[in-house]
């Protein structure tokens, strides 16, 4: 089996996205990313709602590109037999087919692991779902904020006596597809030891209680419900986020206490270094945390943090969208990258997040819709011209 040439240890196996909004889409950019060639099965007449979202252009949308580069995109109508019948051809040429659509969909279109794994035995088929594919509450759907709530950590999020604030939705779908990702990679390692495909099973809910184990084990060893607590931290004091001038922030972590001293000394404040503990400083963290604040509050952001830096505590301002635009690390490791769409204008994307040896560094733009159905009617599945156009005129590919 051919695929597009993409560098990176996943070249040439090819994935099959049956996905929408992030969390999947997620996934696959993840794939992508690591030289998989991840084709999008999508149709004018149910589009992902990011390519809608807030634009009128479909094929420009912010949320879209974000989620989707280095992809392609093929138009299938899976509403119609024909369109159905196309997958299952495609699937036989896959390795792999990620899905997040609702409960009982892809079974229902004739699209179910035995359905897939009857024309291609060896697929690794991941399924991705709020609660998983198993157990009473499978049936359930849900969206970022469910999977942060229900895996526990919205609750953790917030100020002490305040009610949880819960946090950015994109945490939650990132996290989710991050981790199907991680799975997919090991069924394919297990595959090429052993010839074997597998059925995946990822839950949300699941993969964001993983984060918050140290929760969960307090509970089970000392009986304590975890709470919000703001910035704080159980072994450091002061911890947590100050005011700076111009509405911007600082985040500060004093480690231990040589850090404390350092941080008194910063501050030009003696009387505070007889919190010399962190017993003393925890009792007192109200008040120390005003002190820093009320100090914190007359200084620049960027230069406070080297200052803190150089002399050994722990600091960073806390960094804005245009902060991080700006951020010359970022574009010196090549964090952001340039690409060029399917008009030839250029622009910048969020490339991986890591950096291999033996990795190409090329990194495409998100596809337009059905950008790509020549190269996947045609190479892939070895449809004529003639089939193409009458799959396009019956509205099947289009």
């Amino acid at each position: 089996m051919s695929t597009m040439k993409r560098g990176g240890p996943l070249e040439g196996v090819r994935v099959v996205e049956l996905t929408k909004v992030w969390a999947g889409p997620y996934t696959g950019k993840q794939l992508a990313f690591l030289g998989a060639e991840v084709i999008r099965v999508e149709s004018l007449g149910s589009l992902d709602v990011t390519r809608v979202y807030g634009v009128d252009d479909i094929n420009n949308a912010p949320g879209f590109k974000a989620v989707n580069p280095q992809k392609l995109s093929v138009q299938i109508d899976m509403k119609t037999e024909a369109g159905i019948k196309l997958l299952l051809d495609l699937l036989a040429e896959a390795d792999v087919v990620v899905e997040n659509l609702r409960p009982g969909a892809v079974t229902r279109l004739g699209l179910g692991y035995e359905q897939v794994k009857a024309v291609n035995p060896d697929i690794v088929y991941v399924s991705m779902g709020m609660y998983g594919s198993e157990g009473p509450l499978s049936y359930q759907t849900g969206y970022a904020p469910c999977f942060a709530a229900l895996g526990g950590l919205s609750s953790l999020v917030g100020y002490e006596g305040e009610a949880p604030t819960g946090m950015n939705i994109r945490y939650a779908d990132s996290t989710f597809g991050t981790t199907a990702a991680f799975a997919t990679t090991v069924a394919l390692l297990h595959r090429r030891r052993t010839g074997e495909g597998q059925f995946i099973d990822v839950s949300a809910v699941e993969s964001m209680t993983s984060m918050i184990g140290d929760a969960v084990m307090d509970f089970t060893l000392n009986g304590k419900v975890a709470a919000c607590d703001g910035n704080r931290h159980a072994e450091m004091a002061p911890h947590g986020v100050f005011p700076c001038q111009d509405g911007e922030w600082i985040s500060i972590a004093v480690t231990d206490n040589v850090a404390w001293q350092r941080l008194v000394n910063a501050m030009q404040a003696p009387e505070l270094a007889e919190y010399a503990s962190l017993a003393d400083r925890k009792a007192r963290e109200d008040e120390l945390e005003a002190r820093v604040s009320a100090w914190t509050s007359t200084q620049k952001a960027e230069s406070l943090a080297e200052q803190l830096q150089q002399c050994g505590v722990a600091a960073s301002k806390s960094l804005s969208s245009l902060d991080l635009i700006a951020n010359q690390q970022l574009w010196l490791r090549r964090f952001y990258q340039q690409v060029s769409d399917q008009h030839g204008q250029s622009r910048s994307i969020l490339g991986p997040s890591w950096k291999m040896s033996r990795m190409a560094s090329v990194v495409d733009d998100a596809p337009a819709l059905g950008q790509h159905n020549d190269y996947v009617l045609g190479e892939i599945l070895g449809l004529t011209e003639q089939q193409q156009q009458e799959l396009a005129a019956a509205g099947v590919t289009r």
